[in-house]
Order: structure tokens, then C-alpha cells, then sequence
């Protein structure tokens, strides 16, 4: 699995996900921004993920959905506060309803995702999830949240491969 660590900090009110992949970091810079091999991967395997929107820039958004195996949709919206291509994206996150509105009820997040090398070609994915209070931190993880993190990022090397071997 591609997951080397994970780290809950609840005075800092953060969860890390350190991740290594066989791949350049412009490769795999590519799965944050090519929607169609970001929607391979974000979501664990039986909540893939559909996104409707991706304007990967600067002030841009994405909308999306994760499909529950019994058909179930848990709708999210993301919108690009930082881009620096190819090592690091900053984003806000959190929940949308069907029309993909913002449900403020359950906050954001505020993500960091920054991209080294890590020697012999491979790559070193760091994200970082920074909520607004413990109380939220402590609800996305009695969701799953690491869990389905660390789900989701073990698909990237099959994603990975496949281009590779194009």
C-alpha cells in the first residue's frame, strides 16, 4: 500500500497523510489535476468518486460525488486556494447538498497537499487536513475519514502503472 503514515494531531487540529509512489512528481502531479484520473482514486474503492466540476486554479472549484455501494451519493465541493505547480495545492473542503450548495453544518477542512521527490524516481505525497475545531476533527474520523483516506490513496499506484505502461 502506498500509505507509509498517518498522524492525528488534535491540538493542531490536523490529520496528515504521508504517502510514496513509484513515479516522477510531475506524474503524479497528474492525478490532482486530470479530473478523470483524480475520480479514479478519490474515495475509497466502494465510494468511488464523480466529479461534475474541476476548474483547477487558483480561486477555482470542483463539485462532486462518492456512489455508496447500495447507490447512496455523499456530495463534496473543494475550492483552489493556492497552485503551485507541480509540488503543491492548497484547497478548502467540505460537504454539499444535492444541489451542491455548502452544507455548513459539518465546516471545512482546509487541505495542503505538497509533492517531493523521494530518490530513485519515486515521489512523496504529504496531505494535510486542517479542521476548524476538535469537535469536527473527532466527528470525520467516527466517519471514516483515515480510513477512507488511506483506502483511496492505495489505488493510486494501480493508476499510476497503467500510464507508465502506455
Amino acid at each position: 500500500m502506498a500509505v507509509i503514515r498517518t498522524e492525528k494531531d488534535p491540538e493542531a487540529l490536523s490529520l496528515t497523510v504521508i504517502a510514496e509512489f513509484d513515479a516522477g512528481v510531475e506524474r503524479v502531479w497528474q492525478i490532482w489535476e486530470d479530473p478523470r484520473q483524480l475520480e479514479r482514486w478519490w474515495g475509497p474503492p466502494t465510494w468511488p468518486a464523480t466529479f461534475d466540476t474541476h476548474e483547477f486554479r487558483e480561486g477555482g472549484s470542483a463539485g462532486y460525488y462518492m456512489t455508496g455501494p447500495d447507490g447512496e451519493k455523499s456530495r463534496g465541493w473543494w475550492k483552489f486556494t493556492s497552485i503551485d505547480a507541480p509540488h503543491r495545492l492548497e484547497f478548502d473542503d467540505g460537504f454539499a447538498d444535492e444541489s451542491g450548495g455548502h452544507v455548513e453544518a459539518m465546516g471545512e477542512t482546509h487541505a495542503v497537499v505538497t509533492l517531493e521527490e523521494a530518490g530513485d524516481g519515486r515521489t512523496r505525497m504529504t496531505v494535510v487536513s486542517r479542521f476548524e475545531s476538535a469537535e469536527q476533527l473527532q466527528q470525520m474520523l467516527e466517519m471514516g475519514m483515515e480510513e477512507g483516506l488511506k483506502q483511496a490513496m492505495g489505488q493510486i499506484d494501480g493508476i499510476l502503472a497503467e500510464r507508465a505502461s502506455v
